[in-house]
């Protein structure tokens, strides 16, 4: 879509560019003579080449650059009338506080850490089991059910037995035989209060909260270890949200969010992300997030749905209008408006877009100016002269360019490139020729010499294309990519 931009947007300023194309072109015939950096194919500009002639690629003749043009660092001048006349308008790179929030749905769920499960301590028998089913709320301290343990009857009156001696040792390490037997301490403390053996246990929920299960039934016969209920807490609960994963980087771990259900409209909720779960869905591309929400009312249930705003923390970025960023497919790039009329393009790295502006992490510094409308023309018109754009520093991660393959005869080197009369490049649709290429690495010019069959591969970035590798040939390995005119 951008190249057919830059095409209308060229064919329909052609004229007004060519009067100032033309007044450039007058001055240079009246100027003396000047040093020239490489002559460039204007329809291929990233190509350089060290002395005059026809173009490889296109019938035409090859174009200079001159020294005071900055190579690849020059810049477009167009005359301030002509300027105005294409309405071109700039915009100041400003530095903002920016905060980015994230809709989405999540769904309520039970807290998976406060979880209780009530086990027998000994086995005996269910006399009792009180009127409670399974998604009953319970609170802290509720009767389930009534054990009779025989096995703890001999245990309490040997304890009440040695009490009465008044021997705090011997009745120190009854007590603790008591506790070995798996009577809780509640139960221990009204045998020594009492004065009595107590062989009916009242089994309670220890937390409150919803009974999951209760597992017991009145003359049941009860196994030591056995589970008899399980209780989930309500205060507080999860609230799992999908997140696109593409949108999940700015989240953290205690980052504010809040929480609108249809329960309550109106009455939205305030939580933290308690976690940024490790894992992302392979079929829906979203990572979890785990909210924790306050419930002391036990207002909120698991299972309800609710529409939830994930802020993050606000931070300090450099923006420029998001109609300022020309994408090309490769790489992005902004026009910057320098003095004296003089537009200069410039690779940078973007990040999210918030309202009409788009985040800057490279490239560019605050204060800049930069082309907002007609930068496609200015582009087109910088693509025409050869100048390129500045790269942008790659991370560390970035994925190696991909090498294209030809074999060729090497002709000459010489200054740091390797001639070569080479076949096509079948993967590049550029046929064979003879043309010199500079190289990636140094180390390479001394592993070849003139009149050697090679096979090349070649990497092509902004400003040409580069020897990467170079394998030789003998007479068996050669195949038919040689030179091709």
């Amino acid at each position: 879509m951008n190249t057919w931009i830059k095409c209308l947007t060229r064919l329909i300023t052609l004229p007004l560019l060519a009067s100032s194309v033309a007044m450039a072109q007058a001055a240079e015939t009246e100027a003396p003579a000047r040093d020239v950096l490489y002559w460039y194919d204007p329809m291929y500009p990233q190509q350089k080449f060290d002395k005059p002639g026809k173009s490889p690629f296109m019938d035409m003749d090859l174009v200079p650059r001159y020294a005071e043009e900055g190579g690849d660092a020059a810049s477009v001048r167009i005359a301030p009338g002509i300027t105005q006349n294409l309405g071109m308008r700039v915009a100041t790179v400003r530095r903002t506080t920016i905060s980015q929030s994230v809709d989405a749905v999540g769904v309520l769920a039970f807290d998976a850490r406060d979880v209780a499960v009530v086990q027998a301590r000994s086995g005996g028998f269910v006399e009792r089991v009180y009127a409670r089913a399974p998604q009953d709320v319970i609170a802290k301290g509720a009767p389930l059910a009534d054990l009779l343990i025989p096995q703890w009857s001999a245990a309490q009156a040997e304890f009440l037995a040695l009490r009465d001696l008044q021997e705090p040792e011997l009745l120190a390490a009854a007590r603790q035989r008591l506790r070995l037997a798996g009577m809780p301490a509640e139960l221990i403390a009204r045998v020594e209060r009492s004065g009595q053996v107590q062989t009916v246990w009242t089994v309670t929920s220890p937390i409150s909260g919803v009974l999951q299960a209760l597992s017991v039934r009145e003359g049941m016969t009860l196994a030591a270890g056995m589970s008899l209920a399980q209780v989930n807490g309500l205060d507080p609960v999860w609230l799992e949200v999908a997140v696109p994963e593409a949108q999940a980087g700015a989240l953290r771990q205690g980052q504010r969010v809040q929480a609108r259900l249809p329960t309550f409209p109106g009455k939205p909720v305030e939580g933290l992300i308690q976690a940024v779960l490790p894992q992302a869905d392979v079929q829906s591309r979203t990572v979890q997030v785990r909210v924790e929400l306050p419930n002391p009312e036990q207002r909120l249930r698991p299972g309800m749905t609710a529409e939830v705003t994930l802020s993050s923390d606000e931070q300090s970025v450099l923006v420029v209008p998001s109609e300022a960023v020309i994408r090309t497919g490769k790489r992005t790039l902004v026009m910057v408006a320098e003095s004296d009329g003089r537009f200069r393009p410039v690779a940078v790295r973007i990040g999210q877009e918030a309202e009409r502006d788009t985040v800057v992490t490279d490239g560019l510094e605050e204060g800049q100016m930069v082309v907002a409308s007609g930068q496609f023309l200015l582009d087109s018109e910088a693509s025409l002269r050869g100048i390129i754009a500045a790269d942008t520093p790659q991370p560390a991660t970035a994925t190696p360019p991909a090498l294209h393959e030809a074999e060729g005869t090497i002709v000459g080197i010489d200054d740091g490139m390797i001639e070569l009369a080479h076949g096509p490049f079948k993967s590049l649709g550029m046929p064979g020729m003879t043309m010199p290429f500079p190289v990636g690495d140094p180390a390479l010019l001394t592993q070849v010499k003139a009149g050697e069959r090679v096979r090349v591969g070649v990497s092509q970035r902004d400003d040409g294309l580069f020897i990467e590798r170079v394998e030789k040939l003998d007479e068996q390995q050669a195949g038919h990519g040689g030179h091709e005119q």
